[in-house]
C-alpha cells in the first residue's frame, strides 16, 4: 500500500534546469569554448557539474581535459563563459509546467521561494524578461549563492540554502545547518518537513533531503539516460521523480488542485 504524502505548507524551487531552460545555454556556451581546442563536454561530464558552485564546477570540468594549454585557466574559462551566457540570458524561456505551477501556488497563497546556486547578477539577467510571467510570484523570496546568506563552501549539497529559503517562506528560522541534525529541535524538524523542494540536479536533491524537506526530482532526460554510468544519489533519495513539472499533481501533496482560472504555459 502506498504511503500517503505529507501535507505541504511551503514550496521551494531550484531555478536552472527546473524553472527555466538555462542548462541548454550552459551546455552550448561551454561547448563553443571547448570546440576551439577540439574538446566537448558530454553529458557524463556535465552530470557531475550540475548543482555545484561556479568555481567548483569549472574545476571539475577542466579536470577532464588535462592537455588544455596552461594559459587556459579556470578564470579564463569563466570569463569566456560569462560573456557567452550574458548574451543569451535575456532570451531563456520557462520549462514546461513551470509558469502554471508557480502562478497556481501564488494565486492560492502558498508561500514559495527560489533557492539557486546562481549569482545574483545572473539571476537578474535570467529573470528580468520573465518577471511578469513567472518571477514576480516569488515576491522577493529568492536566495542566490552570493547573497551572503550562506557561508562560503556551504552550497548544495549542503542544506543551508533551503533552510534560508524556508525562513523566507515562514518568517522564522527552522534551525542552523552547521550545528548538525542532532541540534534540530522537534519543532524545527516538523517545520522542515512541511516544505517541498523541486530540483533537477542530484546535489540539489541531496541538499533538500539533508534539510529535512520533501523533494521532487525533475531530472533532464539526458541525465536519466546515463543509467549506472551516471552520478549516484548516495543515501538521500527523492520522494518523487517526474519527467516534467507538467506531471506534478498538487493535491497529492495536500496542495490546492489546479483550477481553470490560473494561466498555463
Amino acid at each position: 500500500m502506498t504511503q500517503p504524502r505529507p501535507k505541504i505548507e511551503y514550496v521551494i524551487f531550484d531555478m536552472d534546469g527546473l524553472l527555466i531552460d538555462s542548462e541548454r545555454v550552459y551546455t552550448e556556451v561551454t561547448n563553443a569554448i571547448l570546440a576551439e581546442y577540439g574538446k566537448e563536454m558530454t553529458w557524463d561530464i556535465k552530470a557531475g557539474l550540475m548543482g555545484k558552485p561556479e568555481r567548483d564546477a569549472a574545476a571539475h570540468l577542466l579536470a577532464f581535459f588535462p592537455d588544455l594549454p596552461p594559459s587556459f585557466t579556470i578564470d579564463t574559462y569563466l570569463a569566456l563563459r560569462r560573456a557567452g551566457q550574458d548574451a543569451r540570458w535575456p532570451y531563456v524561456q520557462p520549462l514546461p509546467g513551470a509558469v502554471r505551477l508557480v502562478r497556481h501556488l501564488h494565486a492560492h497563497g502558498v508561500p514559495i521561494a527560489v533557492a539557486t546556486g546562481s549569482q545574483r547578477r545572473n539571476y537578474v539577467q535570467k529573470s528580468a524578461h520573465l518577471m511578469d510571467a513567472l518571477f514576480e510570484c516569488f515576491a522577493g523570496r529568492v536566495v542566490c549563492a552570493d547573497d551572503g546568506l550562506v557561508a562560503p563552501g556551504r552550497g548544495k549539497p549542503h542544506p543551508d540554502v533551503f533552510l534560508v529559503a524556508a525562513e523566507r517562506c515562514l518568517g522564522r528560522r527552522v534551525g542552523v545547518a552547521e550545528a548538525g541534525e542532532s541540534a534540530v529541535s522537534a519543532e524545527e524538524g516538523k517545520e522542515r518537513a512541511l516544505g517541498l523542494v523541486f530540483e533537477d540536479a542530484i546535489p540539489g536533491v541531496q541538499a533538500g533531503k539533508r534539510a529535512g524537506m520533501n523533494v521532487v526530482w525533475v531530472p533532464d532526460v539526458n541525465l536519466l539516460s546515463l543509467g549506472e554510468s551516471g552520478p549516484t544519489m548516495d543515501i538521500e533519495q527523492p520522494d518523487q521523480t517526474l519527467n516534467s513539472l507538467e506531471n506534478f499533481v498538487p493535491e497529492e501533496w495536500g496542495l490546492p488542485p489546479y483550477d481553470d482560472d490560473v494561466a498555463t504555459s
